[in-house]
């Protein structure tokens, strides 16, 4: 977090009134800036700008380095508990051969397994685009052996000499 993205504290603060609330979470009203930061001086604490875009600036008296503390403890939990998704990618010709196949099968149900997205592409090269069925039915077979693991987000369709689809790992 950049610094001017952080809070303003204590003399940092550049409004003449605040709402001001204390420690315990009590409101104690809209008084000077001025008065807001002798209270807070007086309970060894700091005066935080928790909401500088309220008319008037919402101020809180508190431990400055404590919050500070619990922000970058929740930051880090939310870290925690999110999930990245990669997206793989399988090339296949429209020539496969059995086992060539069953090699990339085996990839692509690793992948799923792994939890990460599918990206199943077959190239034509010359002239393998005017016959594009073909390519279309070894993604079929793709879906047809992978369907206990995966769903088919995006279905085989061209995109210029391609034929291109994804395939997302079943929940649970």
């Amino acid at each position: 977090m950049s610094r001017d993205q952080e809070v303003q504290i204590n003399e940092e603060i550049r409004a003449r009134e605040v709402r001001l609330i204390d420690e315990k979470g009590e409101q104690l009203g809209i008084v000077p800036l001025s008065k807001a930061l002798d209270l807070a001086e007086e309970r060894n604490l700091d005066l935080v700008n928790v909401a500088p875009t309220a008319k008037p600036p919402v101020c809180k008296i508190m431990d400055y380095g404590k919050y500070k503390f619990e922000q970058q403890k929740k930051e880090k939990e939310a870290r925690k508990n999110q999930q990245v998704i990669n997206i793989k990618e399988i090339r296949l010709s429209p020539t496969i051969d059995e086992h060539d196949f069953q090699t990339k099968l085996r990839n692509t149900v690793k992948f799923l397994q792994n939890g990460d997205k599918v990206k199943v592409t077959i190239r034509f090269r010359g002239r393998q685009i005017t016959h594009t069925e073909i390519g279309k039915k070894v993604l079929e077979r793709m879906i047809n052996e992978t369907s206990e693991l995966a769903l088919v987000e995006r279905t085989p369709n061209m995109d210029g000499r391609q034929m291109i689809m994804i395939l997302a790992p079943r929940k649970g």
